[in-house]
This record gives C-alpha cells, structure tokens and sequence, in this order.
C-alpha cells in the first residue's frame, strides 16, 4: 500500500547542554518546557510540533548513525515581520547572521532572519508577511 505523510511531528536535536538550549529556545522563540518519559527527558513545545533534545553521547535512544552538536539547519515560522524578528533577537542579545533575506518558505515566498543557537545550528525565522 502506498501513502504520504501527514506532517512533522517532532525533531530531535543533539545538544552540549540541555539546560542552556532548553532556555534559548523558550526565551528565543517562545517555545514550552515539557519533561517527558521514565528518564526525565526534555522536549520544548510549539504549535503542533515539538523538539526533543538528545544530550550529546547520551545512550539509550534510537539516533542517526552520525547526530552530532551544531549540524542542522532548522526554519521556523514566526506571526510577525522580519522587522520585529530582528528587534527581538537583538533584545535577547542573539546575533543575527543575515537577514531579512526573501526566501521559497513551503507555502511561497517567505522573508527570513538567521541567527546561531547555543549549539550553532542555523536557525532562520520566517514570516509569510514579509
């Protein structure tokens, strides 16, 4: 039997500090702490998705042969303009590497502001607005 899939559930990322990218995401992006499953695990909510993060070699969960700290390009997004992106990640003192830059978002065109996580993987924040 053939199908497609629905959408993204969930990704996992491979962090150096659970505690320090659990804050920047929250206070970043706005994202919710959940505490999961028998080992306390950590994920952080937002619309219907979430992130799970993995603690760099920590065993007992099922990963790609090569997860490693800093090697993924993640784009969400955001109901504002790039202007307000831009003002608040200055206000929480992150860096913006580029941006506002036009962009194909799934949806069309989308504009985009990049910026680093803890961990430096690419982060860019969209807006379908402009």
């Amino acid at each position: 039997m053939r199908f497609t899939v629905d959408r993204l559930d969930h990704i996992v990322l491979t962090v150096r500090d659970v505690e320090i990218s659990a804050s920047w995401y929250q206070r970043v992006l706005g994202m919710e702490r959940e505490e999961y499953g028998r080992h306390n695990r950590t994920a952080l909510k937002f619309g219907g998705q979430k992130i799970n993060l993995r603690p760099e070699g920590m065993e007992g969960w099922e990963t790609a042969e090569y997860s490693t700290c800093g090697a993924n390009d993640l784009c969400f997004v955001a109901a504002v303009r790039s202007e307000e992106i831009i003002e608040h990640l200055r206000k929480c003192g992150v860096e913006v590497v580029e941006g506002p830059v036009a962009r194909l978002g799934a949806l069309g065109p989308i504009t985009s502001v990049y910026c680093r996580d803890p961990d430096r993987n690419l982060v860019e924040i969209s807006s379908y607005q402009g």
